[in-house]
């Protein structure tokens, strides 16, 4: 796997982005007080840009989040944003339990695949307690299960330009487009792609993943908000840049305003 380079001065910004970061928190302030493109705004984005490459550097790029014991899991996994997409391509592979479904690596690699939910479960696979937490103030502990990402990645051969992987999903978001809703999708630097705890989570607390949250795979980034843990993902693509999904920032929400990096 190829090394992201931090360059150290960059950690002079970090008092910039802690700032940062406490102004962040308050999303609908920062949402609907905020114009893209609004100076303060483009301020605030160049600080996240020096908050991730931070963390990067002081955290570590393989250090783990918290896992938990099976006695942590107190509730059920809540789910949020789409429960039940309606889209064509969804409802065809939900008629008969997704066994016509197909995960595909595509883009900057080698040789791109295209695993059945069969194959994919046939993978060695790696289950984690982790804790997910939400921009909109609440968390859940939820036990995953499925392969991890960086393994399938390293079959594929990811290609030098690639930096990105973005992932792309079954459900869209109705948000009033005259163009239709658009579909979900989301993104990850390479850092975080081959990060062990990176996984497509087939399951959950030792069932099927149920539809609610995500089935038949979804993202677990564990080192990342709510938003960055796409649902109903059913191709990875390998890219060097976002120019051309949505509005170009790497994931639905970050084009509606939302931090890129979302790390933890």
């Amino acid at each position: 796997m190829r090394q992201l380079i931090l360059n150290r001065r960059r950690l002079l910004g970090l008092g910039a982005a802690s700032a940062s970061t406490l102004l962040l928190s308050g999303c609908d302030w920062y949402d609907g007080g905020l114009g893209m493109g609004d100076g303060l705004r483009s301020a605030l984005e160049r600080a996240n840009a020096l908050t991730y490459h931070a963390q990067r550097l002081l955290v570590g790029q393989q250090a783990l989040a918290t896992e938990y014991t099976d006695a942590d899991i107190r509730q059920g996994q809540r789910p949020n944003g789409t429960v039940d997409p309606q889209t064509p391509e969804y409802l065809a592979v939900k008629a008969n339990n997704f066994a016509d479904y197909r995960l595909n690596i595509t883009g900057l690699v080698n040789t791109p695949l295209s695993l059945s939910l069969a194959e994919l479960k046939a993978l060695p696979a790696r289950t984690q307690i982790t804790r997910h937490d939400c921009v909109e103030g609440w968390s859940c502990i939820a036990k995953w299960t499925g392969p991890q990402l960086g393994p399938l990645l390293d079959r594929a051969g990811v290609q030098p330009a690639a930096r990105f992987c973005v992932y792309h999903c079954y459900d869209t978001m109705d948000d009033g487009s005259l163009d239709g809703p658009p579909p979900y999708y989301e993104s990850s630097d390479l850092v975080d792609a081959f990060h062990p705890q990176t996984i497509l989570a087939y399951g959950m607390n030792g069932g099927d993943l149920p539809i609610a949250n995500g089935a038949p795979v979804r993202m677990r980034i564990e080192r990342a908000l709510g938003y960055k843990q796409a649902k109903y993902v059913h191709t990875i693509e390998l890219v060097s840049d976002f120019t051309k999904f949505g509005g170009g920032r790497g994931g639905y929400w970050e084009d509606n305003g939302y931090d890129w990096y979302g790390g933890i």
